[in-house]
């Protein structure tokens, strides 16, 4: 492996409106620098016109990175969590589902 290549990673995307995805990559041969994930286009779509997707700039960031494809998983998970990315209000993730803090009140009765 190249000295620039990552092995896995976990990443973060950050889209024009401020929203993020979090994503992991554990494919064969480390990370790819030109994936980008996996998320639901329909649903960022929604949130940008026609005009705003013609011209269309997002960022991503490594957070994490390991040779360990399970590490990754689990740190995949924590990141989405501490990120909020599966908030529909900050984020694109949804799973984990995001539990608001009334749906978490009314689990404990």
């Amino acid at each position: 492996m190249g000295v620039n290549r990552f092995l896995h990673v976990v990443y973060k995307v950050t889209f024009p409106n401020g929203k993020i995805y979090v994503g992991k990559d554990i494919g064969k041969g480390g990370h790819s620098i030109r994936y980008f994930g996996s998320w639901n286009a329909a649903l960022v779509e929604q949130d940008f016109t026609k005009d705003e997707l013609a011209n269309f700039i997002v960022r991503k960031e490594i957070l994490f990175e390991s040779s360990d494809p399970s590490e990754v998983g689990k740190r995949e998970i924590e990141l989405i969590l501490e990120l909020e990315a599966n908030n529909p209000c900050k984020g694109y993730n949804r799973v984990p589902k995001y539990q608001t803090e009334l749906s978490e009140r009314s689990n404990d009765t």
